[in-house]
């Protein structure tokens, strides 16, 4: 009986947590026929247990030559990132008290979780995630640490839970969609930011379940982008896209999607339409 049960259990694959390979359909699969994947433990997370493997993972907005800690209004708070059910999930909602910080003030909170060790090119980094229903963000996304002469920026996925009256033009589809970004992030020896980016309008919105989001590091001018194991698009970077890069998880606001004056359900949501949910990363290498 027992081995009929092993059979069952990985006849299942790659839907199961133990997944050997990434999540691409049969047919998507862009390795070379010689190659392998193997994960890399250290960049990857089933979110079992009760709490964040801090190991792999920092919740805490500064440390680590990390110095952002939200946009206004919107406060990255630790607190907010806790693990239940087998998933990491971020929490937004409206601070107790506002903040005032550097001159901005602070009246929400959401929350960031970012990799203590970096990627690299070559590697395939993916999530399966379900955003918040708020017009606050969900992300998944790579970022370089501070160079002044190159600053990279790779958005697997970016999206809002939610769109209003008061959302900018350009962005009434962000509620549906799976968009992605390379950026050479403006710095003082580089004062204009540059970027490739694209987008496809998903099935349903990003908050009404969850979607396989993943992207192939593949040379420094080569970036291909999944959806739910399907290839979409290639990215192809201004710049020589080759520094070491972190994941992030970024709950957010952003002023072209601003928070309404009543709050909306940053405010009055349950903890679920509150809360981006992350059943799990995984990060990949070819062998």
């Amino acid at each position: 009986m027992k081995f009929f049960l092993t059979l069952i259990i990985f006849s299942l694959h790659p839907f199961l947590s133990f997944a050997q390979s990434p999540f691409f359909q049969s047919e998507e699969d862009p390795k070379p026929k010689e190659k392998t994947w193997k994960k890399i433990k250290k960049l990857s997370d089933e979110f079992d247990g009760n709490n964040l493997n801090l190991k792999k993972w920092q919740k805490e907005p500064i440390g680590n030559h990390w110095s952002w800690d939200g946009r206004p209004p919107a406060l990255f708070k630790a607190s907010n990132v806790v693990i239940k059910d087998g998933k990491l999930n971020v929490t937004v909602g409206k601070l107790n008290t506002p903040v005032t910080k550097k001159g901005s003030t602070f009246t929400h909170q959401g929350g960031i979780v970012r990799a203590l060790n970096p990627g690299k090119v070559g590697w395939y980094f993916e999530c399966k995630m379900k955003a918040n229903k708020t017009v606050m963000s969900s992300t998944f996304w790579l970022m370089s640490k501070y160079d002044c002469e190159k600053k990279e920026e790779l958005d697997i996925q970016e999206c809002v839970g939610r769109v209003t009256e008061k959302t900018e033009d350009w962005a009434t589809k962000w509620d549906q969609i799976f968009h992605s970004n390379a950026i050479h992030r403006k710095t003082e020896c580089h004062p204009e930011s540059e970027r490739d980016q694209d987008f496809v309008i998903t099935e349903t919105k990003n908050h009404e379940r969850f979607y396989v989001y993943g992207a192939w590091w593949k040379s420094p001018t080569e970036i291909l982008c999944f959806l739910d194991g399907k290839y979409v698009y290639t990215l192809n970077p201004t710049v020589t896209w080759d520094m070491p890069a972190y994941v992030h998880m970024a709950i957010e606001t952003y002023d072209w999607n601003p928070i309404p004056e009543d709050g909306g359900l940053v405010e009055s949501g349950t903890w679920e339409e509150r809360t981006t949910q992350y059943e799990w990363v995984r990060t990949w290498k070819l062998k």
